[in-house]
């Protein structure tokens, strides 16, 4: 997993009017959080954290002061229409420590032939792992599953180090049959009748 360097500036004005004035500076105002320290307010840049931020489960290092903070984001506020980012919530975080994170769910292979639809139970799924080698993904091959196949979380291999935190007996994925369409009854008196 890469990491990605980041500078931080330490925020001192809070609130609403603090936030917008950081936002129209083009920054975005965000907490660190963890290890039973006080939270820091700090601002990003917009553009370089958005750019960071594509990547799921980012592990960023954070330059605050000179001073180096190994994060991950916890929570992610964006502008609903826009999509730009409000706000941003990190955990902080060391080498060696394990964190509970939420890593996409890929699919590869194709079902069995027929008409057959993949039902995605999880978008997500919950897995305990290092810190600084949280997975950016997990691939289930879906090669030959036909209607009434599922898979559960315990039949997805993990990357070495990381463990399921959900269920290993919940169902991640399944295969459904498509649902014929009924056809539509015919009218009555679609023949016209001369009298």
């Amino acid at each position: 997993m890469a990491e990605v360097k980041l500078a931080a500036q330490v925020r001192t004005d809070f609130g609403k009017g603090a936030a917008r004035r950081a936002r129209r500076a083009d920054l975005v105002p965000a907490v660190i959080y963890g290890h039973g320290a006080e939270p820091k307010h700090v601002a990003i840049h917009n553009h370089a954290l958005m750019m960071a931020l594509k990547t799921p489960n980012v592990l960023l290092r954070l330059d605050v002061d000179g001073k180096d903070e190994l994060v991950i984001p916890k929570a992610v506020q964006r502008e609903a229409i826009r999509g730009f980012l409000v706000h941003v919530d990190f955990l902080a975080v060391k080498k060696g420590e394990k964190v509970t994170v939420e890593v996409p769910i890929l699919t590869e292979g194709d079902l069995a032939p027929g008409a057959n639809l993949l039902e995605h139970l999880l978008n997500t799924l919950p897995i305990e792992a290092e810190a600084t080698h949280i997975p950016e993904s997990v691939t289930v091959s879906i090669a030959g599953l036909d209607a009434g196949d599922s898979v559960q979380a315990k039949d997805i291999t993990l990357p070495s180090g990381s463990t399921l935190a959900v269920d290993e007996d919940a169902v991640v994925l399944q295969v459904v049959a498509a649902q014929a369409e009924a056809p539509e009854p015919a009218a009555d008196g679609d023949a016209s009748s001369e009298g």
